[in-house]
């Protein structure tokens, strides 16, 4: 029986998921986790290591010093836990990519260094010191630019801004978001970036010995100007002219090899102009939430089976299918206290629905981006064409009514009364 070990963070949507293919295929699974395991889900998997995924030095002793039998291979399950997962790999002496490379590809800023040197389309970028003056910074900017947190993923911590009052205000926001979220937030600063116009796409692939394989590339239908792009829709398969989508998988594959990838998924997000392909990231993960869940079906399994597969070198022969799949990550439209949905019957019957998984729950704090880091759920779309999925995806998101309750209540006076 193979073994694979995984690191299981606490907020990722994805760990029963991993956890159901790896059942699937027959593998022993050996978890770590980012939480104390007294206080982890009821998954039937004892004992569970908890380490500190951000504190990878001290994480990889502890999870040696505890490892029984030497896995086949070790996967982070998201974000947080792809550094520590690389080291462990390397420790392990199992392939992988280096620790190196997880961590530069992470980093926004050294991202973009990396775009600079290696002439990709890059715009002009300013690294701000957490002790810097931001105003010091306004002479060289071209509105309108975008401050970004340095390793935060997906839309948190990332602000348009058209002007200098906008820019101060942001860049406050973002450090205040970075303090909250990244335990090296004093060391790391910020990013600020010329803004890129454009439509966003993302590609879905994995690689095998440094070759990349493209599994699906997303339209992302709505446009993502800001101020705070908070991403909704995902359709595939993209309606992009055929040449496009030749470029942006070879700007993806050039990127891995420039940076050192060279095994195991990756999701790459890139805005595309009349200049060309213009990367946003290069991950060695896969895509988040529950997007995945949209390439079942033209896979024939889940993404999650695909990647341990991959991780174990189990081929596995993927379905050809051409119909039109998409997800909604639905939006959060205010902060406040979620307390539950309507119509989801109503919105389930609409014609080319597949599901609506609602992951919020009754009693959460929720915040649409820059701040947040989750979404009310999921709906999903399989139907003949991608515009087809598309438009049941809008259909089903307006039937449902979402009760959204301020966070304090402002008691009425006496004279009121």
């Amino acid at each position: 029986m193979k073994r694979v070990l995984l690191l299981l963070p606490t907020t990722s949507y994805r760990n029963e998921a991993f956890l159901a293919a790896g059942k699937k295929l027959d593998v022993e699974i050996i978890t770590a986790a980012d939480y104390c395991h007294q206080l982890a889900p009821a998954w039937g998997l004892d004992p569970i290591m908890a380490v500190h995924f951000d504190r990878p030095g001290e994480a990889l002793e502890v999870i040696l010093r505890s490892l029984q039998h030497k896995p086949d291979a070790v996967l982070a399950v998201d974000d947080p836990g792809l550094e520590l997962a690389a080291r462990l790999n390397e420790s392990l002496s199992l392939a992988a990519n280096p620790p190196e490379t997880v961590r530069r590809l992470r980093d926004k800023l050294a991202f973009r260094q990396m775009q600079k040197e290696h002439g990709f389309l890059c715009p002009d970028f300013h690294h701000l010191p957490s002790a810097a003056n931001p105003a010091q910074l306004l002479a060289q900017l071209r509105w309108p630019v975008v401050v970004k947190a340095r390793r935060l993923s997906g839309s948190r911590g990332v602000i348009r801004a058209d002007n200098a009052r906008e820019f101060l205000q942001a860049v406050n926001w973002v450090t205040d978001i970075q303090n909250k979220a990244d335990r090296d937030a004093a060391s790391l600063g910020l990013v600020v970036e010329d803004f890129i116009e454009g439509r966003e796409y993302a590609l879905e692939g994995i690689l095998d010995r440094g070759e990349l394989s493209a599994l699906a590339l997303f339209d992302k239908p709505d446009p993502l100007d800001g101020p705070y792009f908070e991403e909704t829709i995902y359709v595939t398969p993209s309606r992009l002219p055929d040449l496009t989508q030749e470029e942006i998988h070879g700007t993806v594959q050039r990127a891995c090899r420039q940076a050192g990838l060279i095994t195991g998924p990756v999701h790459a997000e890139m805005r595309v102009n009349g200049e060309g392909v213009w990367l946003l990231e290069v991950a060695a993960r896969s895509i988040g939430g529950l997007c995945g869940m949209a390439l079942n079906h033209a896979l024939g399994m889940t993404l999650e089976e695909l990647i341990l597969r991959s991780a174990l070198n189990q081929p596995a022969a993927l379905s050809a299918s051409r119909e039109g799949a998409g997800v909604m990550m639905i939006p959060i439209p205010r902060r406040g206290i979620y307390q539950g949905v309507r119509n989801l019957d109503s919105a389930s019957e609409v014609t080319g629905i597949t599901g609506i998984r609602i992951t919020a729950q009754p009693g959460q704090i929720i915040a649409p981006p820059p701040e947040g880091a989750s979404y009310l759920g999921f709906i999903f779309s399989l139907c003949a064409t991608p515009a087809e999925a598309e438009l049941a995806l809008r259909h089903a998101h307006a039937r449902l009514l979402f009760d959204i309750q301020p966070e304090y209540k402002v008691q009425e006076s006496a004279s009121e009364h």
